[in-house]
């Protein structure tokens, strides 16, 4: 018998540099934070929270989304693992004020495009990691 499941729990990026990453999805996402070391933590505090690796997990509605700072390369969709992240909006308005945020702060985009049963942004983030924004249609 299968293994039954409902959704992802949680999703985990590794990253170059966990302040750029930082900056970057506090600005596109504004996400709260679920997990982080603290800045002034002790050593018993530090190890309770070496699951992080010096990142951060991020609370994304019912899931989690972490940055782990320990690549030394850069993304490639082209290699086996992650293709792209892709995470859903609710309307297409939505995915037009995404556009028109990602102009805002700088970061290039492909434009929205309609795919049929959905429409999509694409983008990437400081490591070159393929995200998208999804409307599907009803």
């Amino acid at each position: 018998m299968p293994i039954s499941t409902s959704s992802f729990d949680h999703v985990r990026l590794t990253v170059t540099d966990i302040d750029r990453s930082r900056a970057f999805y506090d600005a596109v996402f504004g996400w709260p934070i679920a997990w982080e070391c603290p800045a002034d933590a002790d050593e018993a505090t530090r190890a309770r929270y070496g699951f992080l690796f010096g990142g951060v997990i991020y609370q994304m509605g019912d899931a989690l989304l972490g940055l782990r700072p320990v690549a030394s390369d850069e993304f490639d969709e082209d290699r086996v693992g992650l293709d792209h992240l892709a995470f859903a909006l609710a309307t297409r308005s939505d995915l037009d004020s995404a556009a028109a945020l990602l102009d805002e702060l700088g970061i290039a985009h492909a434009g929205v495009k309609d795919l049929g049963p959905m429409y999509i942004l694409e983008f990437r983030d400081p490591d070159n990691i393929a995200l998208e924004l999804v409307v599907r249609k009803q």
